[in-house]
């Protein structure tokens, strides 16, 4: 039976033999504070926002197409994750689940984007700015258009390959399929954008 300090006058701080006090108090004493587990999170977030944001912003910005979007995926990513750290059981997956957070929200963005098209009309758009001028000389390469093409899950693969540089076994991972299937993508893939840009 697990004895917690009792303390009294005569040996404060004492176990008494055969009473237990106050459960919660010894579990209580047992676990971080909430404000200690907050810090660490604070931490460890702020450490991972500095080292990988500007990659992931360049990941999403790939599957979605433009760079204010992928901005609010990856925040909106880092902001899920930091609330969920006390639930992360090992921390040293965190890049993974930040990974596969931003790809799941880019997902969610295009289907958004799917249905909205169906729904409204798209309107002519106004004179473009310098941000949106240089964009659109990006987006009409032809590199990104064939990729444009490609079935979500190879174009994913794609990128998280050669625009992200991750291994298959991080690939796998990220998006949470067997390597096997992640080499099957990549091969379709690149057989695809072969015959699209005729190398």
């Amino acid at each position: 039976m697990p004895l917690c300090m009792a303390g009294d006058a005569d040996a404060p701080g004492e176990p008494v033999p055969g009473v237990l006090a106050c459960p919660l108090a010894c579990l209580a004493a047992r676990l971080p504070s909430a404000a200690a587990t907050r810090q660490a999170a604070d931490r460890a977030v702020t450490v991972m926002y500095q080292a990988h944001y500007a990659a992931l912003v360049r990941l999403a910005a790939v599957l979605v197409g433009d760079v204010a979007t992928a901005e609010d995926v990856v925040q909106d990513s880092f902001i899920a994750m930091h609330r969920a750290w006390r639930r992360l059981r090992d921390t040293g997956k965190a890049l993974p689940y930040l990974r596969r957070s931003v790809i799941n929200r880019s997902r969610s963005v295009l289907r958004h984007r799917a249905v909205a098209d169906r729904q409204f009309p798209v309107l002519a758009p106004g004179l473009p700015s310098a941000e949106d001028s240089a964009l659109a000389a990006i987006q009409r390469s032809s590199v990104l258009a064939a990729l444009s093409t490609l079935p979500l899950r190879q174009r994913e693969v794609i990128v998280l390959r050669y625009y992200a540089d991750l291994t298959d076994a991080q690939i796998a991972a990220t998006l949470g399929i067997s390597r096997g299937t992640v080499k099957s993508h990549t091969a379709r893939a690149k057989d695809s954008l072969r015959a699209m840009l005729g190398h």
